[in-house]
């Protein structure tokens, strides 16, 4: 396969890949140009009857990091080989009851260009004490459009795939 790899090859390799047992069901697979996050469903942690809140959160903090010690090494091998074939860094992280953790990301520079008014935002924001510089304003303000707009964004990620389908099953140059 090359770097080229849909999110559908992505989804199949990476079911056929990981551990059985690792994960509840299949692991949400997201790609964009530069990298892959893998994201599996953790089982709860059995709690005692009775527990409270903050027991239970703090047993699927445990349960979160006992996985993430547990199955390091064989990740780290499974990404190797995965950026090998399909030239993508790899993330991992997980989902258990409501907590979601990423253990690993990558941190890509993205080139902008600003006229005044919106360089003025950032800047509000690093005066404020919201952001330790334009660079994290900026991925703040991305963080809270993102937010706000899901239902619109996921739209267009729906639009995009199947866009990538049809250009996928088409002929070819």
């Amino acid at each position: 396969m090359t770097a080229n790899a849909s999110a559908d090859q992505l989804r199949g390799w990476f079911s056929g890949r990981l551990p059985d047992g690792w994960f509840e069901g299949a692991p949400e697979i997201v790609l964009d140009r530069e990298e892959v996050s893998v994201v599996g469903r953790l089982a709860e942690p059995a709690a005692a009857p009775g527990a409270s809140d903050a027991e239970r959160a703090a047993a699927v903090e445990g349960h979160v990091a006992r996985f993430r010690e547990a199955t390091r090494d064989h990740r780290i091998a499974i990404a190797r080989e995965a950026e090998h074939r399909f030239g993508h860094k790899v993330s991992w992280g997980v989902a258990c009851g409501g907590h979601r953790e990423m253990f690993t990301t990558l941190s890509v520079p993205v080139m902008t260009r600003l006229r005044q008014p919106e360089r003025r935002v950032l800047d509000t924001l690093v005066e404020a004490g919201v952001a330790r510089s334009r660079s994290d304003a900026l991925a703040w303000c991305v963080r809270l459009v993102g937010r706000n707009t899901d239902e619109w964004l996921g739209e267009l990620r729906a639009a995009l795939e199947h866009v990538e389908r049809a250009r996928a099953a088409g002929p070819t140059a």
